[in-house]
């Protein structure tokens, strides 16, 4: 099969957290991994909102439309509970939240249309405005360029040739940046998916909601899993238990997003421990388990730089 990963293609998995008020980027600053404190009107943030106890509840793409206006794109299957446990923290901050994904239209852009859609490529987490509309630089996927396009949703789309949805969906997964999705919340801490090395976490900033655990699984050492791109010869589920081939017993990672490939299979981001990484023979699931083969990652991670 061929394939050409460029076009525009609509992003109907997304949605959009509205978050106004005088207080809105200091609250969000409180309360996720990222630094909103200092956030430009050129920028964006890949954020994640953690338990106590640091494992990830949402991640977001985050960036400003005003100096009080932030919107926060997620995974739309977990946005309610989401909008629901962020709102519980707002108490006296000069700040609301509320569900505005009807409000906006969501486009991802790939490959040759960033250069008539967003006047070129840029640095991920690089933000353009293109009248009322935003653009969001990301991570490339098999060195094609990509951005998020959002704007209201009165708007007439980007103009560009159609991207199919699931190409877009398999460079989210080829570009290694994973998205939170319901079948996985509170399975991870950051560093699980590599936040830390995709601009996902500021160590630097104040305090929020799972900080000593994060700080302490950076700084100690104790780090045991890392997520991987991978490929699997047949359909997976998100949330799905991998195995070593050496030891059935005991899952060693989770499978975090999957897509079909247009090659034919699927392919994954999987969250593994690192020692089975290594030494490989994985499959998802034990009894009777789909091959997995593990792909280039396709960025440095922060230890290695």
């Amino acid at each position: 099969m061929t394939y050409s990963l460029n076009g525009i293609a609509p992003l109907s998995h997304l949605g959009v957290i509205r978050v106004e008020g005088e207080d809105a980027a200091k609250f969000l600053h409180g309360q996720l991994t990222q630094d909103f404190a200092l956030l430009g009107m050129d920028q964006a943030r890949l954020a994640a909102f953690l338990s106590a106890k640091g494992r990830m509840q949402a991640s977001f793409i985050g960036f400003k439309r005003s100096a009080t206006e932030v919107l926060l794109v997620c995974s739309r299957d977990l946005l309610p509970a989401t909008l629901k446990r962020l709102s519980m923290f707002v108490l006296r901050a000069k700040a609301k939240l509320t569900d505005a994904t009807a409000d906006f239209a969501l486009y991802g852009v790939a490959g040759e249309s960033i250069h008539s859609v967003a006047f070129g490529a840029q640095p991920a987490w690089c933000k353009t405005g293109i009248g009322s509309a935003t653009v969001v630089h990301l991570y490339p996927a098999d060195g094609a360029p990509r951005a998020l396009w959002v704007a209201p949703a009165s708007d007439a789309a980007p103009a560009g040739p159609a991207l199919d949805p699931a190409l877009w969906l398999w460079s989210e997964v080829r570009s290694g940046v994973a998205t939170l999705t319901t079948p996985v919340v509170e399975a991870f801490v950051p560093q699980m998916l590599n936040y830390e090395s995709v601009g996902g976490v500021n160590f630097k900033k104040g305090c929020y909601p799972g900080q000593e655990v994060v700080a302490r699984s950076q700084f100690r050492g104790t780090l045991k899993r890392r997520a991987y791109v991978a490929h699997a010869t047949a359909e997976v589920a998100v949330g799905s238990e991998v195995f070593s081939t050496a030891d059935l017993e005991q899952p060693c990672g989770t499978v975090v997003q999957v897509a079909p490939a247009p090659g034919g299979g699927f392919d994954v981001i999987v969250s593994l421990q690192i020692t089975a990484a290594q030494e490989g023979g994985l499959q998802v699931g034990a009894a009777g388990g789909v091959a997995l083969s593990l792909l280039p990652l396709p960025y440095a991670l922060l230890e290695d730089i």
